[in-house]
This record gives C-alpha cells, structure tokens and sequence, in this order.
C-alpha cells in the first residue's frame, strides 16, 4: 500500500491509498498519516490493516490534486521542530566513485594513500552487513534540519543565495515515529530528493555538515511494509523543457554496503533521536549524481526522481532564495 497525504477542494487535510496511476481512495477519520500512525500505536493495529479499515469509497483524481497544488509531504508532524531529517553517506556500492573524485581520492588501493571518505567506503563494504546479532561498523551520518526544511512534492526547493551548488541526489528515505516510550517504529519508505551543496563538499570533506543544511523532498508516496532488496530508478534534470541530464540509480541492500537495520540502529541508538512523538526521516544515501557529470543545476530546472517501487514521480523545482545573514547583537 502506498499514502499521500493532500488538500481536499474545501482545504481540509486528507489521507489517501493509491488505488492506481489515476486513482486515490480518501481515508475516513485521519488527517495526517501523523494521526494515523498515533492510532495504529494505541490500537496495536498494523498500520497497513488499520488503513485498510478506514478506506472509503471517496475516489479522487490524482492529477487534478497535483494539477491544483494539493499534494503535501507524505508525512509531517504538527510541530515542525518534533520532526527530524538526517541521513547517511557512503553507503552504496559505488557511492564512492563521485564522492572519490570530489575529495581527488587515490584509487590505488593502499590503505596508507586512502583519504578518510575512501577509508570509510571501505569499511562498511566490509563491515556495513553484520551477522544476526551482531552490530556493524558505523556509517558516515549528517543532519540536514526538522521539519521546516521539508518541501512537499510539485513545490521549488529552496536554495540559499550563499550556496556554492544545489545538486540533487537521489535517495530513499526510512519514515519513523517513536511510541509513548520512545522506541522508533518504521512507518514506511519514499523516495526523495536529498538537495546538497556539492562545491562545498568538495572543498574539504569536513564542510560536509554544511553541505546538507539544506532542505530536501521526499515523496510524493509513502510505501508501507518492507522495503524491496533490489530497486531501480531514474534521476533526471529539466531545463525549459528538455532533459539536460538523466541516469538511472539503484538503491536497495542488493546495491548497497550497508543494511537498512544497521543504519537504523546506528541512528536509534542516540537517546535525543529517541524522543516520544517524534518523526524521524532518515535518507539512506546514494550513487548517483549530477555533480559528478559536470552538471550545474540553476534556477528553474525541474529535478524528477522516480521509481516504479514508489509511483508518482517526485517532482521539484530549484529557485535560489536570497539569505542575508543576520547580524549577532549583544542583550
């Protein structure tokens, strides 16, 4: 089952299943997949079975929410600040090839040539996918915001005028929400756009943390259950009409170095990540890149990632936000 959350006609907040390409069945009672989630903790219900109990018999036409500026993240909290956004790098197989010629690498295979990125690579392509009942090595792992810093699918993505770059990259993200004791529950998976400032990144690798300031789409759809081992899609960029740049990614354990449980556990394991309430987004990293094409997006070229694992295209917009940084006064 696959949820968007959206606008109805009359401005009310909706949730809605994806009954195909065209089609969205309304569900009754809830407002946000935030609520639902909540009532699927109460309940002890399955969140997929609690939604399928309340679907109606309501059917929208897909299109005509986008076409209108309906569509909202496919997740979000009442309270911005309750919802956190973070991620991990260096996790797919061969997500250290763009990240090598960004931080000019040695390729040579010498532990003592290696730079701390390609040194991190190679420790999770060996230790990234523990045996059951063990824990694996670390990942790489960045903050990019709370909630504030989520745009919702079809709407531009900001970037601030300070920024070097405003690349995007394609990545799935893990949706949590931690019950009455704290303890992280999956609620489901999207596919997202994890805009970064690359020229940054590239002038030291410990500008990392700058570089994911950024804000970031995830969506339009909100995948229950578990998440495919093998996934295929395609990242590409629109400018006036025409695709100037378009790959295909793959994402999934089968394609990546790390397991999805041991990213989670190295995020969960941190009690400020643990808070009751909570949402929790984490994007799981990726190989592919514009940047490393030589690709410079500007303002008003239209990022598209999607997958058939996922439905919808994500679709957004880049414009560039003029930031004046404030002047620190003494109280």
């Amino acid at each position: 089952m696959r949820l968007i959350q959206f606008t109805t006609e009359s401005g009310l907040r909706a949730v809605g299943a994806v009954v195909d390409h065209n089609t969205v069945e309304q569900l009754k009672g809830v407002e946000s997949v935030y609520q639902l989630a909540q009532q699927a903790l109460s309940s002890g219900t399955p969140l997929e079975s609690l939604a399928t109990s309340l679907l109606s018999d309501q059917r929208l036409d897909y299109q005509q929410i986008i076409d209108e500026g309906r569509l909202l993240a496919p997740i979000d909290h009442p309270e911005p600040s309750c919802m956190m956004v973070a991620g991990t790098g260096l996790t797919h197989l061969g997500s250290a090839d763009t990240r090598a010629a960004m931080h000019a690498q040695n390729s040579s295979g010498k532990e003592e040539e290696m730079t701390d990125t390609m040194k991190m690579f190679k420790m999770g392509v060996e230790g990234g996918k523990p045996a059951n009942g063990e824990t694996g090595v670390q990942p790489e792992w960045f903050y990019k915001g709370d909630g504030n810093c989520v745009v919702a699918p079809e709407q531009a993505i900001p970037s601030p005028s300070f920024a070097l770059d405003a690349g995007e990259e394609p990545e799935i993200a893990g949706i949590y929400i931690n019950d009455n004791e704290g303890n992280p529950c999956r609620i489901g998976f999207a596919i997202g756009n994890e805009l970064s400032d690359h020229v940054t990144e590239r002038q030291n690798y410990l500008y990392l943390a700058h570089s994911k300031l950024r804000h970031c789409s995830f969506g339009p759809e909100l995948l229950l259950g578990e998440l495919p081992a093998h996934i295929e899609g395609t990242s590409r960029i629109v400018r006036n009409g025409e695709v100037i740049w378009e790959k295909n990614f793959l994402s999934g354990e089968d394609n990546m170095s790390h397991t999805i449980k041991n990213l989670e556990d190295h995020h969960f394991k941190y009690d400020n990540f643990c808070r009751p309430g909570h949402v929790q987004v984490h994007f799981f990293g990726t190989a592919t890149l514009s940047f490393g094409d030589g690709i410079k997006p500007a303002a008003g070229d239209r990022f598209e990632i999607e997958s058939a694992t996922f439905g919808r295209t994500l679709r957004n917009p880049l414009k560039i936000v003029e930031r004046k940084i404030p002047t620190v006064k003494t109280l």
